[in-house]
């Protein structure tokens, strides 16, 4: 009995000299310290994306597909990496603004419905360093699609809202050139 009296004396005395919980984490105060809380900011963008597969430079590339992807109408089950630029007119050659950076493949079996996560990466002007982060279906023989944005960095930190897109111009081999309009709460 007198052995188990000294360990509960011991384990109580551990629990009154320890420091709190609370006081042994080390807290990054740097990352507190970014977390500014304002008014929210509503942005609208508008620009150009030029997605190429073909050509001897593309600007998207099919990394992966499913045994059945060549059979398919859709070619579902095949997935792509982008690296597209960001124009401000439908002009390739018209004022660089950004990059597509990200995949995009084919989910639907019965549509052309790609799964398309990609990271806007702004490079120019106030929004230079910035980046949204797209995640949703594109119906890409829709007239007209819309997508959710589910986040951002820089400027656009913590964003929300989402993208109209509209394929200004598109070849048979599946090049395109797309129009978003895009609306941003950040």
């Amino acid at each position: 009995m007198m052995k188990l009296s000294y360990i509960l004396l011991f384990i109580i005395s551990l629990i009154v000299t320890s420091p709190p919980l609370t006081q042994s984490f080390h807290i990054n105060n740097w990352a507190i310290s970014k977390l500014e809380t304002k008014q929210e900011t509503v942005t609208n963008l508008q620009f150009y994306f030029h997605d190429t597969i073909s050509g001897k430079d593309p600007t998207a590339i099919r990394v992966a597909q499913a045994a059945d992807t060549e059979k398919s109408p859709t070619l579902f089950g095949a997935l792509l990496m982008a690296d597209d630029p960001l124009t401000e007119t439908p002009d390739p050659k018209s004022k660089l603004i950004g990059r597509a950076q990200g995949i995009y493949g084919s989910a639907g079996k019965e549509e052309l419905a790609l799964l398309m996560v990609m990271s806007f990466c702004f490079t120019d002007g106030m929004y230079n360093g910035s980046s949204i982060s797209i995640l949703g279906k594109n119906s890409a023989l829709s007239p007209v699609r819309e997508m959710p944005i589910v986040g951002g960095t820089g400027v656009f930190r913590l964003a929300r809202g989402y993208a109209v897109a509209k394929t200004h111009w598109y070849n048979e081999v599946g090049d395109a050139i797309v129009a978003y309009n895009v609306t941003i709460v950040h």
